[in-house]
């Protein structure tokens, strides 16, 4: 892990995520655009659990293009468009990152730029450079 997490006690009591990350210097840095859970080929689950699965390896993906992995996450923000899908994808979310706990923000919208769409997935990660 190329950074520090600073915790306060406020995140540990909402979810599994860090109240702040510090990133240290010389470190490259990768920034996603919000990733939905469509499909390259275009599918598009109709339940959160599909979309976020997509979308979370989309992200995956990335990472991995980018000589990354999920502990590399400095922050992560998730907008979804039910808030009764929180817990659905929090499950997914929960195990796509495992052990890492990168700052995080969720939020709740009444729609995305597709009205399909259920959620988005934006990170920001940092890894020393090599």
């Amino acid at each position: 892990m190329n950074h520090t997490i600073h915790d306060i006690a406020v995140a540990s009591q909402i979810g599994k995520y860090s109240d702040a990350i510090e990133v240290r210097p010389h470190q490259r840095w990768l920034f996603t655009a919000g990733t939905p859970g469509l499909s390259a080929a275009g599918e598009l689950p109709a339940d959160i659990t599909g979309q976020a699965e997509i979308a979370w390896a989309h992200i995956v993906r990335l990472l991995e293009k980018a000589g990354m992995d999920v502990n590399d996450i400095v922050k992560v923000t998730q907008t979804l468009t039910r808030s009764e899908d929180i817990k659905a994808y929090a499950a997914v979310r929960n195990r796509f990152l495992g052990d890492a706990r990168p700052a995080s923000m969720l939020l709740v919208i009444p729609e995305l730029v597709w009205p399909e769409f259920l959620v988005e997935v934006e990170v920001i990660a940092a890894k020393a450079d090599q």
